[in-house]
């Protein structure tokens, strides 16, 4: 079961979300995430991501091992209300965007999500990994390939970077997209990886070979600018040394 949080989201171009906590609940979220917290919360590092820390050693050492296949750390930091009154917690995104809440038990209680769009959660949900059966998805998907899966019925929240947009796909509709701006969707959409068709397209179309396809029904989010074309952009625009 996992712990019922109130949360505020906060800010316009660069959010947080404060999290309000009872006592004796808890939340968990990536290293370094935290903004602020108020006196009575506690925090500590923690194997995984503590919705198994009752099933012994093997539990926690295999639930930190599918953080490891995403490219995130072994540890996440667990922050709980160890006083007797409400207390608060805030998380920051970590580039421009928007943090987007994911109501897990009205969403079928599980979520994929891009790999580096997790931020915090509920207590109880479980973070884990999700490949794809296709093995096309595997070998060429570049952002799309790996993904987070979030299980549970609690609340957890995800970043993307600019504008959001969530579409709701009927039952056989298919929208194709890039794969660095697939956000996060739910677990009856079904996604596969595609080559971008005519050699044309694939060198001078500027949007790379593959694409995520994605047929519902369900529900997908979706992000305007993924933190890795921001990046790109950045290095762009810095002089190089010229040499002498």
């Amino acid at each position: 079961m996992n712990h019922e949080v109130d949360y505020e989201i906060l800010g316009a171009e660069m959010q947080l979300v404060e999290i309000e906590l009872d006592p004796g609940e808890s939340v968990v979220a990536e290293a370094g995430a935290m903004m602020y917290m108020e006196n009575g919360i506690q925090m500590e590092t923690i194997f995984g991501d503590g919705s198994n820390q009752s099933s012994g050693l093997m539990g926690k050492l295999f639930g930190a091992g599918k953080r490891l296949l995403t490219g995130e750390s072994l540890f996440m930091t667990l922050f709980s209300n160890g006083g007797s009154g409400k207390q608060k917690v805030a998380f920051a995104a970590p580039h421009p965007g928007k943090i987007v809440p994911l109501d897990l038990s009205a969403l079928g209680n599980t979520v994929l999500c891009q790999k580096d769009s997790f931020l915090c959660a509920a207590k109880g949900v479980s973070v884990g990994v999700a490949f794809s059966q296709k093995i096309g998805v595997g070998m060429f998907g570049g952002e799309g390939f790996v993904l987070q899966k979030l299980e549970g019925d609690g609340k957890a929240f995800v970043h993307a970077g600019g504008t959001i947009v969530q579409k709701e796909l009927a039952v056989g509709q298919t929208l194709r997209v890039d794969t660095g701006c697939l956000v996060a969707l739910t677990k009856d959409v079904q996604y596969d990886i595609q080559m971008v068709k005519g050699i044309k397209s694939a060198i001078f179309g500027g949007e790379g070979l593959f694409f995520a396809a994605l047929t519902g029904p369900g529900t997908v989010w979706l992000q305007s600018i993924p933190f890795s074309r921001l990046a790109a952009k950045i290095v762009q625009t810095i002089p190089t040394q010229k040499e002498e």
